[in-house]
């Protein structure tokens, strides 16, 4: 005769949901079959990441979680995936009607919700399963079954075991089965295949896309690219159907409490330029952070960000949440953060499509908000113009944007202005930018190849320019006050213009800079 199934209410995953769903009240429309899950937190409720050096910090998301047993290494060999998507699938419509008018419960209670759901979708599976005269599962089995189906419907799926890894910080995606992890050491692994298919990975995508009540997206052949912040705020990219295969960039921020001081330990700048860095900010400097993808930009800003006043009253203007300020309330007490949203459906008369909310009209609404900083993120093209204005403001602002050194950077600033329209023209914006940003901040990423599909990753400032109007030709000026590293790592000093001389005052290490910078003297 064949082993009995363990009972599913066993398994460590559901140890919450049953005296839960025991007290608890079902909500209206438990039978019923309609709805959305609501957007909030849909990970795996887990104990809180552990840093594993004095750098990570990943700050909670507000919501109070249960932690469940410590978890096991999952044996994702044993895991039939297709029997997790049809689940998952199950699950979710299940889900979706109990929830009916009841949509926007508080996280955890949809969880608990979807545990007991999943529970009973287990225990029916199961039961077929012996009377189909198929093996039945063993604890183990039925454990990791469980997880996969909970990590499916609130979670990342296959992708979530990296997702919750605290040495993971990138995870790409070419092809289901060309996984690759970027490590906070800096070294690059591949990885295990995260879908059997690429079409199971894009029902997926289009699933976690949709699956939002407040911030949902489409990701379709019609609507072929996909930006959105993941609960604990790692960023996702996706693309397909206008790419060879599904082109996938998870990218997880783990320096999210930083210093300049943090980054000179880890060799990224020597200290007399931090000095320098930290004295610009204080005195509203406008600095704008250039470099590759993953040279880390955002990390450099939250580092420039908390050399502001705990008085500061500060607004963040992104696509995408990714600096997360106002998760930091001890180092800023008072930050107003902006998230621009897609629009959907049809374009209206304006050309718009409904619900659109662009980062220019959160910076002009924010004019009404008393603010002393104003923070545009990542600029990629005619959100300069929001960061001009920013700059305008005089209190000194910070953006990011990719270029391959410090000129390019106001090169690519301006070919960005000019995507705004006809009316732009070079010399006004060459002119703007000239005017507005006082500092340039050029990062530089190095990777060493170390056989084995390993490599490693450095990263470091290689340039700091400061920038100034210049004549008619050009349109500007720089000078490079710290200059590229003929021998490679951090920038060394060079020529100091006599409009940072005053930064001093600031806590510029001025004696320093002059000791070590090449035929300079005291002014």
């Amino acid at each position: 005769m064949s082993e009995q199934p363990t009972d599913p209410t066993n398994l460590p995953i559901f140890a919450m949901a049953t005296a839960a769903t025991a007290t608890a009240p079902a909500p209206r429309g438990a039978h019923a079959l309609a709805g959305r899950i609501t957007p909030t937190h849909h990970q795996v409720p887990t104990a809180p990441p552990q840093p594993s050096n004095q750098y990570l910090d990943v700050p909670t998301n507000g919501h109070t979680t249960v932690a469940p047993a410590p978890r096991r290494a999952t044996t994702s060999g044993r895991i039939d995936w297709q029997l997790v998507a049809m689940l998952r699938s199950q699950a979710s419509d299940q889900l979706t009607a109990a929830l009916g008018d009841e949509r926007g419960m508080d996280a955890e209670t949809e969880r608990e919700l979807g545990r007991s759901i999943i529970q009973e979708l287990l225990q029916t599976t199961a039961a077929d399963r012996i009377h189909d005269g198929q093996q039945a599962w063993d604890l183990d089995e039925q454990s990791d079954l469980a997880e996969a189906v909970y990590n499916s419907l609130f979670g990342l799926g296959r992708l979530q075991p990296y997702v919750d890894d605290d040495s993971v910080e990138n995870i790409i995606i070419s092809g289901a089965e060309n996984v690759w992890l970027e490590k906070t050491d800096g070294m690059l692994v591949r990885a295990e295949p995260v879908a059997d298919s690429d079409a199971e990975l894009l029902d997926f995508l289009a699933f976690v896309a949709s699956r939002s009540e407040v911030n949902a997206r489409s990701f379709s052949s019609a609507s072929p690219r996909l930006h959105m912040r993941l609960d604990g705020g790692a960023r996702l990219a996706a693309a397909a159907w206008v790419t060879a295969a599904p082109s996938v960039v998870i990218r997880r921020h783990r320096l999210r409490r930083v210093s300049l001081a943090d980054l000179v330990e880890r060799d990224m700048l020597t200290p007399v330029a931090a000095s320098l860095l930290s004295a610009a900010i204080k005195a509203g400097k406008s600095v704008v952070v250039a470099g590759p993808q993953g040279a880390g930009k955002t990390t450099m800003v939250r580092a420039l960000c908390a050399e502001f006043e705990p008085h500061e009253k500060i607004g963040t203007f992104e696509t995408e949440f990714e600096l997360h300020l106002h998760e930091l309330k001890d180092l800023h007490p008072i930050v107003h953060a902006w998230e621009a949203r897609p629009g959907s459906g049809e374009v209206g008369s304006d050309g718009r499509q409904a619900g659109e909310f662009t980062i220019d009209e959160a910076l002009y609404d924010s004019f009404r908000f008393n603010l002393t900083r104003q923070i545009v993120g990542e600029v990629r093209g005619r959100e300069v113009w929001a960061m001009i204005k920013a700059m305008e403001s005089g209190t000194g602002s910070i953006s990011t944007t990719h270029a391959a050194d410090g000129e390019a950077a106001i090169r690519k600033l301006v070919t960005c202005a000019m995507e705004a329209g006809p009316h732009i023209t070079r010399e006004l914006a060459t002119s703007k930018l000239a005017e507005t940003v006082d500092i340039i901040v050029q990062l530089h990423l190095e990777t060493v190849p170390l056989g084995n599909d390993k490599w490693r990753r450095s990263r470091w400032v290689s340039e700091i320019l400061h920038v100034a109007p210049g004549e008619a030709a050009k349109g500007y000026a720089t000078t490079h006050v710290f200059a590229p590293n003929p021998a490679g790592g951090p920038a060394l000093p060079g020529t100091m213009p006599d409009e940072l001389r005053s930064l001093e005052r600031y806590g510029f290490d001025l004696d320093g800079f002059l000791a070590s910078a090449p035929h300079q003297e005291v002014a």
